[in-house]
């Protein structure tokens, strides 16, 4: 069992612990800035927002989250017609296959919309379009609008914390126009952030300041802007990418929904902790169930027995009379030194005074056994009287 000092250590151990797991449940948690723009994400830069409401952007549409590599989904799928495909991120790095299944998507009349500080260079290559992010300027205010007067608010958007001006510096000026600019001292042209790309019978929307669909912009008053972006998408259905997302998260444990879900993993966490403490307090030793075990029969006694059985059976007290004053007589030499081969009254006075027993029954005892000895047949009256003497001296 646990003593005193071992129980108090594992209370302390177990109330810090839960004072660990309170403080780091209450306390405030720092703001995470890193850029996400996933659907479940909450943080400033995850696009939990614009996903919640889509449903309102795309009133006349159905809509379908995608989590897959839209390669894959192109392929593998039978899309809808005159349907829109929307894919938001800081950056985007699309490979030669995404490219071409991404134009045989529009050539047949479908759109896809891009949000994005770049396309990788193979996708800009082909639609013959550059272009420049000014990242020595960290957090430079930007007032993105459009060239249609119909969009232009009368107090423009402003972004600026985690912004990274990004322009179009090139385009394929017979097959683009031109839709929206960041509103400056510079040439309208000079500072294009929103075009239109014809391909084939249908177009690619091209954007370049993804943070105006996170959730910190979205509820800083911006939520105008991003729904004039959206107002140039005319589709019957809308696939918004979840797959291409700097947030997104994999976990292959089987466990991943729990981890994935604050509440849950704190849940856990404790479980686990509980059941940890548990064990410790439990685990000490408890009394068992004493199993009854037979003692060990005494064999010698039961051999002595058969033995003396046997003597007695065939009325052989001679040898059983010498065999128990041979006996007798060691137990006199073992306890008090006593020499009884010769029995004199000497022997006799020294034995009564040593063993406590009286002068009287002493020398009664010591003068049948030196009667028995000098006769040569016994009966077993003999026998008898010399087992109540010898059982009633005390050794």
């Amino acid at each position: 069992m646990l003593d005193k000092r071992s129980k108090r250590v594992l209370w302390i151990f177990g109330l810090t612990l839960l004072l660990i797991l309170i403080t780091e449940i209450v306390r405030p948690k720092p703001i995470d800035w890193r850029p996400s723009y996933t659907s479940v994400d909450k943080i400033p830069f995850g696009s939990f927002v614009f996903f919640e409401e889509a449903t309102s952007l795309f009133k006349d549409s159905e809509i379908e989250n995608i989590d897959k590599d839209p390669y894959s989904f192109l392929v593998d799928s039978t899309y809808n017609k005159n349907s829109a495909y929307i894919f938001i991120n800081e950056e985007l790095n699309f490979d030669k296959r995404q490219t071409q299944i991404l134009l045989k998507y529009v050539e047949k009349g479908n759109t896809v919309f891009i949000s994005s500080r770049s396309y990788g260079n193979i996708f800009q290559d082909t639609l013959k379009i550059n272009l420049h992010t000014s990242y020595s300027v960290l957090e430079e205010e930007v007032t993105p609008t459009f060239f249609s007067p119909s969009l232009k608010e009368k107090q423009l958007p402003k972004f600026k914390k985690g912004i990274f001006k990004t322009s179009f510096t090139a385009i394929d000026t017979l097959k683009t126009k031109a839709l929206g600019y960041y509103d400056s001292n510079k040439d309208k042209l000079d500072d294009l952030n929103f075009i239109k790309v014809k391909y084939g019978n249908g177009a690619f929307l091209l954007h370049t300041l993804p943070e105006a669909f996170t959730n910190y912009y979205l509820l800083k008053n911006n939520e105008q802007y991003a729904a004039n972006l959206i107002s140039y998408i005319e589709a019957e259905h809308i696939y918004l990418d979840e797959y291409l997302k700097s947030g997104r998260k994999i976990v292959t444990s089987p466990m991943r929904f729990v981890l994935n879900q604050e509440p849950l993993t704190w849940a856990y966490y404790v479980l686990i902790c509980g059941l940890i403490i548990f064990v410790l307090f439990k685990g000490k030793r408890e009394q068992r169930i004493v199993e009854v075990i037979e003692p060990l029969e005494n064999t010698s006694v039961e051999f002595t027995k058969t033995i003396a059985d046997l003597y007695f059976q065939h009325k052989d007290y001679s040898d059983i009379i010498a065999k128990k004053i041979k006996y007798f007589s060691e137990t006199l030499r073992a306890k008090y030194f006593l020499n009884t081969n010769d029995i004199t009254e000497d022997l006799i006075k020294k034995l009564a005074l040593k063993s406590g027993n009286t002068l009287e029954d002493t020398q009664k005892l010591m003068h049948l056994i030196k009667n028995l000895k000098e006769k040569s047949v016994h009966s077993e009256a003999d026998l008898l009287a010399l087992n109540k003497q010898i059982e009633e001296f005390r050794l």
